[in-house]
């Protein structure tokens, strides 16, 4: 039995910390970078030092308040066109309402530097990533709370979170190359395994180059799917590079595949295109999505949907093997990291900006100063 000590944070008493505060819906100006205390583990829970944090679309998408029923357009059309008008939207959120002002950031590689009450101090020094999708009332309810965007997330020097959601991970990646994981692979992972994708499989994954795209490619193909990646041009052949085994452009895909030609559709776009995937399909086949960022409002004919006895999942709340499954990937070097792009926490805004651009593959990640 591990020895049980009393919290390890005196050190840390009434100290503050940097972090980006996220102070309501809106554009770049709601990211403050500011001084908070420094969070006290509480009884179950665990203080991390956070050494690195990625970026993602979730966290732009939760500033803007994109979620909202209000909204029509996709991400990047929602930042261009806000007009700071949008602090109406109270449904903006993951769970109806972000809990405004907030620390964002839902992907954490960090180190165990304090526990609550009760814990176990032998993980203190131990680097972790931190499981973002938190089921708060256990895996037979589909109830969730997300880091940085339901509780105060990575964007921060220090982060408390329950120690069941921290994992140690053994390998020789960096801590920015370990920040890349979390939501993009476990939204990934989430959706490869409820599609049911094995060996010899059909995949089609459209935005094959972001986060999550690039990842939905990297964890078919450790299953033996056949992949097909819809990517632009300009970043096909590094889309080829992760192992896809086609590569197409959107607009080409239906012309050069052929209706019903595939078992799945990984598509976390939407928008104009996705009568398309489902034309795809066969029949029986499978659309899964986690995301719509060329779009949320898509054209639908019911009857393609019962006629060709297809299954439309939707995927959000992780399920319990798939957390664990990743850190196994990474020790056994089963899947490798995509790092665009390293920033100082400090420069989120660049950083999101950059991100939006939509010229890189892959991941971005920001770097917290070290504390004093």
């Amino acid at each position: 039995m591990p020895t049980i000590h009393p919290p390890t944070r005196p050190v840390l008493e009434g100290k503050t910390m940097m972090a980006i505060v996220t102070t309501g819906v809106g554009g770049y100006d709601r990211l403050e970078v500011s001084r908070v205390p420094v969070p006290a583990p509480t009884e179950g829970e665990v203080l991390v030092q956070v050494l690195a944090a990625g970026v993602n679309n979730t966290e732009i998408n939760t500033r803007l308040g994109w979620y909202s029923s209000s909204v029509a357009t996709g991400t990047n059309d929602a930042a261009e066109n806000d007009s700071g008008q949008t602090a109406t939207r109270p449904d903006g959120g993951w769970n109806t309402a972000t809990p405004f002002p907030l620390i964002q950031g839902a992907d954490c590689c960090g180190r165990i530097v304090a526990v609550g009450r009760g814990g176990d101090e032998s993980s203190v020094g131990a680097r972790v990533l931190i499981r973002a999708c938190m089921r708060t009332q256990g895996f037979s309810s589909m109830e969730t709370s997300w880091l940085g965007s339901d509780r105060d997330g990575a964007f921060a020097q220090f982060v408390a979170v329950p120690e069941h959601e921290v994992f140690t991970v053994d390998c020789d990646w960096s801590d920015a190359e370990l920040a890349t994981i979390p939501c993009a692979y476990g939204t990934a992972e989430n959706m490869v395994r409820r599609a049911g994708v094995t060996s010899g499989s059909r995949v089609v994954v459209t935005g094959a180059s972001g986060g999550v795209g690039s990842a939905v490619i990297q964890l078919a193909k450790r299953r033996g799917a056949h992949t097909i990646g819809i990517a632009s041009e300009a970043k096909q052949d590094r889309v080829r590079a992760l192992g896809a085994d086609t590569v197409l452009g959107r607009d080409e895909a239906l012309s050069v595949l052929g209706a019903e030609s595939t078992e799945v559709v990984i598509d976390n776009v939407a928008g104009t295109g996705f009568p398309a995937m489902l034309s795809l399909l066969q029949r029986g086949g499978t659309y899964v999505s986690s995301g719509a960022i060329g779009g949320p409002l898509v054209e639908l004919d019911m009857r393609t949907i019962y006629l060709k006895d297809l299954t439309l999942i939707g995927c959000t709340a992780w399920d319990d093997a798939v957390f664990p499954s990743l850190i196994s990937y990474i020790e056994r070097g089963e899947i490798r990291p995509l790092l665009a792009k390293v920033f100082p926490l400090d420069q989120i805004a660049a950083a999101q900006r950059e991100f939006l651009d939509k010229v890189h593959v892959g991941n971005f990640v920001l770097i917290p100063p070290a504390p004093l």
